[in-house]
C-alpha cells in the first residue's frame, strides 16, 4: 500500500531538514530558523527572558537547541512535557592543519568522530560543513557543496577485499579533494570562500564531513526513505513540526535538541551538561516557582527521549532478539533494556501506550539479543541529572551508523503524530 500524500510530504520535508544541517551547528539553527518562522521569539542566553506565562521561545547554545511553549494559565507547579534528541551524527571532524596531501593528491586531515560505519564512507561525494570563528569575536556558519572523497583501493590491487575490509583510521580515511601541492593550498580557504569569510581572519573551527546527496524516498510503494544524518535527525524534525504545530498546550511543551550524544554527551551542550537544567530554571523562575515547586514540576514531568533503534534485518536476523523484531514501516518503537542502558520502565511504557493510542498509531518494542549488547542514549542521562521520568522511543532503521541510513517513510510521520498527542498531554 503506497503512504499517504501527508507521510510523503513529511519525509521530503525531513530531506529539506537534513540538507540544511551538514553539521550540529546548522542542525541547531535550522531549528531555530523554522521555530521563529513559526511564531517563536528566539532569546539569548545572556539576556534577561520573558517572566510571564504564555509564549513561545527557542534559544541555541552551539550545537545544541532548547525551544518551549508556556500555557497562559501557567502556574509555579506546572509540570513539562519533554521531547528530546540529538544533533550530532558519528563521522569525521577536521584536525588542526587540516591540508594534507601525497603524491599530488590534495587531502584532508580528519580524525574519527563517535562510531561510523567507515566503509559505507567510501567512494562518495563529501562536504565539509561547520562554524568559523573569526578574529573580530563573530561566529559565521559555513558549508561547501560536494568537495571530498574517500576512494577505495579498487579490486585488482586489494583481491581479498571482498573477504573483509578493514580500513586504518589514520592512513586510509583521509579524503581527497583536489589536486596539486598542499604547501601551496587551503582547505579552510574553501570552508571560508562557502562563507563568504576571508581565511586569513579565522582564529577556530569547528568542521565536519558530511555526505552530500539529497534524502531520497524509493522502494514499493515509496516505502523507504534513505538519508545521511537520520541518527538522529529524523527525531529533531520530528519534534520540531510538532512543537511547531502547536496551538494552545496544558504543560510546558519543550524540545530539547542535544548535541555531542555519540560521544558521550559530556560537554556543556550535551545532555550531560547543564543546558536543559539552565533553561529549565529559568522558565520556572520566570512563573515564581521556589525550588519547591519547581521540584513539585519535574516530579510531574515526562521526557519522551527520542532516537533511532535497530530494525529487524532480513541477511542477519541472528543479531536481533528471536522474539522482539521491530519491522521498518510498522510504527515507531518503544525501546526498553533491563541494564538501563535505556530509561523505559513499566509505567513509561502504559504512557507511550496511551500516547500512541490517542495519535492513532502503531508502536513497536525494541530489545537486545542478550548477545549484542545494546548502546545507550540521553534518556538515561537526563534522567539521573533530573529526575523526571524518562521514556526512550524512536523509530527502527537499518544501516545506523552509516554515512547512508534507512528508514520507513510512514514511520518517521508516524512519529511525529505521537510527539504532537505527548506535547499536548
Amino acid at each position: 500500500m503506497a503512504v499517504s500524500a501527508s507521510a510523503r510530504s513529511h519525509a521530503e520535508d525531513l530531506a529539506d531538514f537534513v540538507a540544511a544541517s551538514p553539521s550540529s551547528y546548522h542542525a541547531a539553527e535550522e531549528v531555530a530558523r523554522r521555530l521563529e518562522d513559526a511564531g517563536f521569539t528566539r532569546l539569548n542566553e545572556e539576556d534577561a527572558w520573558p517572566a510571564q506565562p504564555g509564549g513561545r521561545f527557542v534559544v541555541v547554545r552551539d550545537g545544541a537547541a532548547i525551544a518551549w511553549v508556556v500555557p497562559s494559565d501557567a502556574a509555579p507547579h506546572t509540570p513539562a512535557q519533554i521531547f528530546g534528541a540529538h544533533t550530532d551524527s558519528p563521522g569525521f571532524k577536521l584536525k588542526p592543519k587540516p591540508t594534507t596531501g601525497s603524491r599530488g593528491w590534495l587531502q584532508a586531515g580528519v580524525e574519527v568522530y563517535g562510531g561510523p560505519l567507515l566503509n559505507s564512507w567510501l567512494d562518495r561525494e563529501l562536504r565539509l560543513a561547520g562554524r568559523l570563528a573569526m578574529a573580530d569575536g563573530s561566529v559565521v556558519l559555513a558549508a561547501t557543496g560536494a568537495l571530498l572523497r574517500l576512494p577505495q583501493l579498487a579490486i585488482h590491487l586489494d583481491r581479498g577485499a571482498n573477504n573483509g575490509l578493514t580500513l586504518d583510521k589514520q592512513l586510509q580515511t583521509q579524503p581527497v579533494w583536489g589536486l596539486g601541492d598542499p604547501s601551496g593550498e587551503d582547505l579552510l580557504g574553501e570552508l571560508a570562500a562557502s562563507a563568504g569569510v576571508n581565511a586569513a581572519d579565522i582564529r577556530g573551527f569547528d568542521a565536519v564531513v558530511a555526505d552530500s546527496a539529497r534524502g531520497a524516498i524509493f522502494g514499493k510503494d515509496d516505502a523507504f526513505f534513505a538519508s545521511g544524518r537520520l541518527d538522529d535527525l529524523a527525531s529533531v524534525h520530528a519534534g520540531v513540526v510538532a512543537l511547531a504545530a502547536l496551538d494552545e498546550v496544558q504543560s510546558i511543551a519543550v524540545l530539547a535538541a542535544f548535541d555531542h550524544e555519540e560521544l558521550g554527551s559530556a560537554s556543556r551542550s550535551g545532555a550531560a551538561g547543564p543546558f536543559l537544567e539552565d533553561v529549565l530554571a529559568r522558565v520556572y523562575a520566570g512563573l515564581g516557582a521556589d525550588d519547591s515547586e519547581r521540584r513539585r514540576a519535574f516530579t510531574a514531568s515526562w521526557h519522551l527521549s527520542s532516537d533511532v533503534g535497530h530494525s529487524v534485518h532480513p541477511n542477519y536476523a541472528h543479531k536481533h532478539d528471536p522474539v522482539v523484531q521491530p519491522l521498518l514501516g510498522s510504527g515507531p518503537i518503544l525501546k526498553i533494556n533491563a541494564n538501563q542502558r535505556y530509561a523505559t520502565d513499566a509505567v513509561g511504557a502504559a504512557a507511550w501506550a496511551g500516547w500512541c493510542e490517542t495519535a492513532g498509531v502503531a508502536s513497536q518494542e525494541f530489545v537486545s539479543n542478550n548477545d549484542v549488547p545494546c548502546g545507550s542514549t540521553i534518556g538515561p542521562i537526563t534522567a539521573t541529572r533530573l529526575g523526571i521520568r524518562t521514556v526512550d522511543v524512536g523509530i527502527p532503521i537499518l544501516s545506523m551508523h552509516s554515512a547512508r541510513e534507512l528508514a520507513g517513510v510512514t514511520d518517521l510521520h508516524d512519529l511525529t503524530r505521537v510527539a504532537e498527542t505527548f506535547f499536548s498531554a
